[in-house]
């Protein structure tokens, strides 16, 4: 029984991390997730402040009413969705493994991400394979390690400066129950003396960094089953791996 209290309680700590991170992350996102739920609120003030000018015509513009009261709904819906992932990705709770389309997953964090995309002047790209299998895995766990390795690459791009800037997301059948995804940067590429020491707790060539996104993903990934490394590119830039 101590053995098993002892994993109970190793699973709570990890879990517990997971969540840490995942708040910090959200933190550091801060900027830009305003930025994404203030754009579409700022439309439906417009778009409200035109629909009762057109209403107060004589006659009343129904027809630009009716497109503007379109927009509103598009733009709260648009809001909504931001403040969906956000909660989704912020909540705490105990993993839920369930079957998923792993391609679906990191779509939702793709459109999260977009906003810090755009103000780190990066052009993403996906190349998801159709021929997926369904993984068994934790949604919201295997959506952090996504985002956590998307933002790891926007970070090592951010002092580029004489070439495109571009991450490519890309997903592959493993074999017939598992899947790899890769997610490669152009960035300053891999320190051959450290590369060792990425996934270490605490580790961190960031100056404002905790160290822990790169860990917690391993950890997250192994008790998926799968695999989390890292290897440079040919050319410039990195790129980070994992199987689940």
């Amino acid at each position: 029984m101590g053995n098993v209290a002892a994993w109970v309680f190793l699973g709570e700590v990890q879990a517990e991390l997971a969540h840490v991170a995942r708040i910090t992350t959200m933190g550091e996102m801060a900027a830009s997730i305003a930025h994404e739920v203030n754009q579409p609120l700022s439309g439906v003030v417009i778009n409200g402040n035109a629909c009762l000018r057109w209403m107060a015509g004589d006659p009343p513009n129904m027809g630009e009413v009716r497109e503007a009261v379109q927009r509103i709904i598009r733009d709260g819906k648009r809001a909504s969705d931001v403040i969906a992932r956000i909660r989704s990705l912020s909540k705490k709770g105990v993993a839920e493994k369930e079957p998923l389309d792993l391609n679906e997953t990191i779509a939702e964090v793709v459109a999260f991400a977009q906003g810090e995309v755009r103000r780190m002047r990066v052009t993403l790209r996906t190349d998801l394979a159709h021929d997926l299998p369904k993984i068994i895995g934790d949604r919201v766990e295997l959506q952090q390690v996504v985002l956590n390795l998307v933002l790891n690459g926007l970070e090592a791009m951010s002092a580029v400066a004489d070439r495109p800037r571009e991450l490519v997301i890309e997903t592959r059948r493993e074999d017939a129950e598992h899947v790899r995804v890769a997610v490669r940067d152009v960035g300053v590429g891999l320190d051959p003396e450290s590369i060792h020491r990425l996934f270490d707790a605490f580790y961190t060539t960031k100056q404002s960094g905790m160290g822990m996104g790169l860990s917690i993903s391993r950890s997250i990934i192994e008790n998926h089953g799968g695999r989390l490394w890292a290897v440079p590119n040919e050319g410039p830039g990195a790129t980070f791996l994992f199987t689940v």
